[in-house]
């Protein structure tokens, strides 16, 4: 079956792509199934937010929307809401949905991190730009803390302790992308960069559309990567607080967050000529680092 009429498989495929591990084959087999079920769910809403939706509209007819209305993100946010909510108390039409469902029954899941990742992309419909950095927060708060909650979950390792370090590891992790990102996001009519950081440092909207970066849109990035590297030295003990494959895989997520700030220092934080990613060996190397708690 091709993937432009397999919905399920296309969107879950898109999962090595990723910065960070998503179920790596070291994982028990019920982790692999459920972490996967549980991105199936977070591509796919990120997929609808963006308008990246495979072609053909097979996602839109599963949700029950209309060809004509499926140019409407807002309104398959909501068929999408709809769904997930039959995810608890029926049967769920999608595919990604249906295999969630397996996952949210083993786990005991609630509906909450799954809920704040759609208001997250009902937030990218609405709003473009983000004035503080406490906004932006506020936004990763929607936009990823959700993920690592979900793991926490998942794995049955889910303390306050743990959640407050994963909200910090998951934070970092948007904010990196948010940098490797920005030409891509302003094609969408989105800045994540904070407006007062921009002004600080004497940047414009019009200095994101050039090919290259100047000297102070390089020092904005420089400043936000740093950020993001002391988000993720505020999560790293979590990787500490966990033992045997669960720490691996935690090492791995901080580890990738690390080698994407360092790719991005690579290239003098010029991000604007496309996304800068860490080289196998750089990840590698940096799961070493963290694994052995000197990050």
């Amino acid at each position: 079956m091709s993937h432009a009429v397999d919905p399920e498989r296309g969107t879950l495929d898109k999962a090595a792509g990723e910065n960070f591990p998503v179920a790596p084959f070291f994982l028990p087999r019920a982790w692999r199934a459920d972490l996967m079920a549980v991105y199936g769910f977070a591509r796919l809403v990120d997929d609808i937010g963006d308008g990246d939706l495979a072609p053909g509209g097979a996602d839109a007819r599963l949700l029950g929307v209309s060809p004509e209305e499926a140019e409407d993100r807002l309104l398959l946010l909501d068929a999408f809401e709809a769904d997930l909510n039959r995810v608890f108390d029926s049967t769920p039409s999608h595919p990604l949905l249906r295999r969630l469902q397996r996952t949210v029954r083993r786990c005991s899941l609630t509906p909450e991190p799954f809920l704040g990742l759609i208001a997250a992309n009902r937030q990218d419909q609405l709003v473009s730009r983000y004035e503080t950095y406490d906004d932006l927060l506020a936004y990763c708060e929607l936009s990823a803390n959700p993920v690592g909650r979900l793991v926490l979950s998942v794995t049955g390792t889910s303390t306050p302790e743990r959640i407050r370090l994963s909200d910090a590891i998951c934070s970092a992790l948007q904010i990196v992308e948010h940098l490797q990102d920005v030409a891509e996001d302003l094609g969408r009519d989105r800045i994540y960069l904070p407006a007062e950081d921009m002004k600080r440092f004497h940047v414009q909207e019009a200095d994101l559309a050039t090919s290259t970066s100047g000297a102070s849109l390089r020092a904005l990035v420089a400043y936000e990567a740093q950020r993001a590297r002391d988000l993720l030295n505020e999560g790293a003990p979590l990787v500490g607080s966990v033992h045997g494959r669960l720490k691996l895989l935690l090492a791995g997520f901080v580890a990738g967050g690390r080698a994407a700030v360092k790719a991005i220092a690579a290239v003098e934080y010029d991000v604007l000529p496309g996304p800068p990613k860490p080289g196998k060996v750089q990840l590698l190397r940096e799961v070493g680092v963290t694994l052995r708690g000197e990050g």
